[in-house]
């Protein structure tokens, strides 16, 4: 079976594949797929010139205290950006927990995706890193 309709593109972040012959690496299929929803939840809306609506939310955030209600705002963005923004996946779930990390506060967005040609389930971890205020 090809998977050919999932596409292929330039891998992120940009490598070549081989310094010989200065080809850049391609990324396809799933891991196109995969690559696309990292590029999504790594942009900030209003980051793309002639995109201003591409991206996510989250990174109005960036300075919310680390609580349940951010946890959630971050979910609602995350499932809503890529609902937009990614039509070859279906979401089944996204959770964001806390987490105390030694460079800082932390939120880790699970992501559970369904590609939707494929119906091959994939999970993907993105941590989101909250700034610490002066006060903490």
């Amino acid at each position: 079976m090809t998977k050919s309709f999932l596409g292929k593109g330039i891998s992120f972040p940009l490598q070549l594949s081989t310094p010989e012959n200065h080809s850049l690496t391609i990324a396809a299929y799933e891991e196109s797929v995969r690559q696309s929803v990292l590029i999504i939840l790594g942009t900030e809306k209003g980051e793309r010139v002639m995109r201003p609506d591409f991206g996510c939310g989250i990174y109005d955030l960036v300075f919310e205290p680390k609580s349940a209600a951010t946890a959630g705002k971050i979910t609602h963005e995350v499932q809503d950006s890529l609902l937009r923004f990614e039509p070859r996946i279906d979401v089944l779930a996204v959770e964001t927990t806390s987490q105390s990390l030694e460079t800082g506060e932390a939120l880790v967005v699970s992501i559970r995706y369904e590609v939707r040609a494929t119906n091959n389930v994939f999970n993907l971890v993105y941590p989101f890193y909250l700034e610490r205020s002066a006060e903490s």
